[in-house]
Order: structure tokens, then C-alpha cells, then sequence
């Protein structure tokens, strides 16, 4: 089993990607800039040059909407009363495993501490999706110290103890590398370039006589350049989570020392998805990039 060697590719692939993502940051400010410039020329075609500060003005006020977006929605996931594992997973609808009124969610907890012994790691705190009949899990908090690792009744109900196990390791690898801070800092940058449309589609409304002001022309060349940059984005964030995926399914392998484990659970899951299952309850917006098999919302 290659596992360390699968680490260090799908490490190197999600810094490449995390590039892209700056890259892509840089792209939104010089594509707004020349946005801006030609609609300036276009309204203004009898002047000569641009005012003073015209680039810095409009570069600054890129940024501040896209890292103030960033800011304003890590900090929301941060703070508050979704500011710890615990309370984000509560607000999902997962409850603390009762290892004493249950047997499976015994077994849950069993797997759990044998896991934190064998990565060294702090055993998280193990909760369950008591009203989610589907396979999933998923794992949140910000640090180890305070890690949550939450599992469906459904992959109670139909997974063995070598794949629960599997399906634990998986997100283990998830706490361990920082996936879910690295998965919140994504969606806050993308939250931050969706600011940007959304700017651009304020400028273009119009008023209760269907009237549109003067903000309407450079607001339309804000939102072309605002919803490209939110859709590049996305399609960065999707790739980022997709190569810690493969991160963690090889770190599960490290942790089991098996390969069938994880497999029957993907099987599994195939198996749910190939027959037309529907998700029994989608689960809130704030976990969906953290599940193992995504809800719809």
C-alpha cells in the first residue's frame, strides 16, 4: 500500500490548486479594473486619462469586498453559537453518541478511541445524525481540541465494523490535515467573489418607476466580472475538496492498515446512489462541503 506515497501527491495537487485560487483572486482585480476602464472610456469618450487614483480606488474596494467576505463568513463559522465543533454539528441536527443505551453507537465509540490511539491524535467528540437514514459523516471543528466527528444512523444501521471503522479513519485524516479550516477559509473566499455579483447586481436594479441610475452601466460590467470570478471560484474549492478526499481516503489507509474497510463503504454508497436513493433529510449549507456523500440543500 502506497498511502504515504498518495499523501504527499494529493498534498502537492492542493497547493497547486490553492495557487490557482490566488491566481484567480489576481485575475477578478485586474478583469474588474479593465471592466471599469472601458466602461469609464465608453462614458467619458471626450476625456483624456483617468482620475487620480481610478486603478487604486477600484482595486482596494475589489479586495475589501472579497477578503471582507471572507473575513465576515470564517468569523460567522467561527464565532458565536457555531463557533465550535460541537455547537456547528447540534446546529446540523447531530446529538452525542450514547455508548450505554445503544449498541452500534457503542461500537461507534469503540472505533473512535481505538482510532485516536493509533493516529496520536485526541479521540474527537463522536455524535450521531440520529434522523439521517443514508450513509454519511462528516468532521468539523477548527483543532484538534475541539474535533467532532458525527455519523449517520444509516451508516450505523448498514455498515460493518471494518467499514465504520474505514468510514472514521476517513475523517480522522479530515481533523488531522485541517480540512475542515481549510474547507471554511475556501467558502468564505468564495462567498467573497459571490459579494462582488451581488454589488454589480445592486448597482443594476431599478427603482419603483423602473428607472435605472448611472451605476447601472458599470455595475453590469461588475456582475459579468463578479459572476465569472464566483463561478472560478467554486469550480477551485470543488477541485481543492476533491484532492483532500483522496488525502484522507489514503491517510484511512494508513490508520486501518486496510483498504476493504473504506472500499465497502463507497460501495455501498454507489450501491444507495445507482438505485435512485433520495437523501432522507438535507443537511445545512455550512456542512455540505465537509460530508462524505453530499445532500442536497
Amino acid at each position: 500500500m502506497r498511502f504515504f506515497e498518495q499523501q504527499e501527491n494529493a498534498r502537492a495537487q492542493t497547493t497547486r490548486l490553492l495557487v490557482l485560487f490566488a491566481l484567480t483572486l489576481l485575475a477578478l482585480v485586474v478583469a474588474v479594473n479593465l471592466a471599469l476602464a472601458l466602461t469609464w472610456r465608453l462614458v467619458w469618450y471626450g476625456g483624456s486619462g483617468y482620475p487620480q487614483h481610478f486603478f487604486v480606488v477600484n482595486t482596494a474596494v475589489t479586495l475589501l469586498f472579497v477578503l471582507g467576505g471572507w473575513w465576515l463568513e470564517t468569523s460567522a463559522l467561527h464565532g458565536g453559537d457555531g463557533g465550535s465543533g460541537e455547537a456547528l454539528a447540534r446546529r446540523v441536527g447531530a446529538r452525542e453518541a450514547w455508548p450505554d443505551r445503544c449498541e452500534a453507537e457503542r461500537k461507534f465509540c469503540n472505533i473512535v478511541s481505538e482510532l485516536a490511539i493509533a493516529s496520536s491524535m485526541r479521540a474527537p467528540l463522536p455524535m450521531v445524525l440520529a434522523r439521517l437514514d443514508d450513509i454519511n459523516a462528516f468532521a468539523c471543528g477548527w483543532d484538534e481540541g475541539d474535533a467532532v466527528v458525527a455519523v449517520s444512523q444509516g451508516a450505523l444501521d448498514h455498515l460493518t465494523r471494518d467499514e465504520l471503522q474505514g468510514l472514521v479513519a476517513h475523517e480522522f485524516s479530515h481533523i488531522r490535515e485541517g480540512d475542515t479550516r481549510l474547507n471554511m477559509r475556501l467558502a468564505g473566499m468564495v462567498f467573497g467573489l459571490e459579494m462582488i455579483f451581488n454589488l454589480g447586481k445592486t448597482m443594476c436594479e431599478a427603482d419603483d418607476m423602473r428607472r435605472r441610475s448611472f451605476l447601472a452601466l458599470p455595475g453590469f460590467a461588475i456582475q459579468a466580472v463578479g459572476s465569472l470570478g464566483w463561478l472560478a471560484g467554486r469550480v477551485l474549492k470543488a477541485a481543492v475538496s476533491r484532492q483532500r478526499e483522496f488525502l484522507a481516503d489514503a491517510r484511512a489507509v494508513q490508520f486501518t492498515r486496510s483498504k476493504d474497510g473504506l472500499g465497502g463503504v463507497l460501495r455501498k454508497v454507489a450501491g444507495q446512489q445507482q438505485v435512485g436513493h433520495s437523501p432522507s433529510m438535507p443537511l445545512h449549507p455550512s456542512v455540505q462541503h465537509m460530508l462524505l456523500v453530499t445532500t442536497a440543500g
